[in-house]
């Protein structure tokens, strides 16, 4: 299952549910997405081409996160441009979550672990900005 956060029409999060299952490969993002999020199955004996990308130089304006929830139950409280909350999602094992733009903030209702994966570099107080 795949669960997007919309705020007036705009994405702001797109969550992969561990239970998401189909036969092939799915991107959930657009290709001018500075991350991309994709979901790939494949029968046993398939195989991918050995390959290397090309260097390509990108502009990245906004940092965007994936999340990967390895274990425990996390809440994400999603935040309008105001600061105000509009969404609030539950995330369990198994489930990743895009986090396309907006604020956003996380409760552990249960002991957790998290796999982040983000653009870098990371600059630290230059990134982030608390509300």
């Amino acid at each position: 299952m795949i669960d997007n956060v919309i705020l007036n029409g705009e994405t702001r999060a797109i969550i992969l549910r561990n239970d998401f299952e189909k036969d092939g490969i799915h991107f959930f993002t657009p290709n001018e997405s500075s991350q991309q999020l994709g979901y790939m199955k494949r029968p046993k004996g398939h195989v991918i081409p050995p390959h290397e990308h090309r260097e390509v130089v990108r502009e990245i304006s906004k940092t965007q996160e994936t999340l990967f929830v390895k274990s425990g139950i996390i809440q994400v409280n999603f935040y309008d441009d105001d600061h105000k909350l509009f969404s609030i999602k539950i995330l369990r094992k198994g489930d990743v979550v895009l986090l396309v733009s907006g604020g956003h903030g996380f409760e552990f209702l249960e002991e957790g672990e998290i796999i982040e994966v983000k653009q870098g570099p990371y600059l630290d107080k230059d990134d982030k900005v608390l509300l």
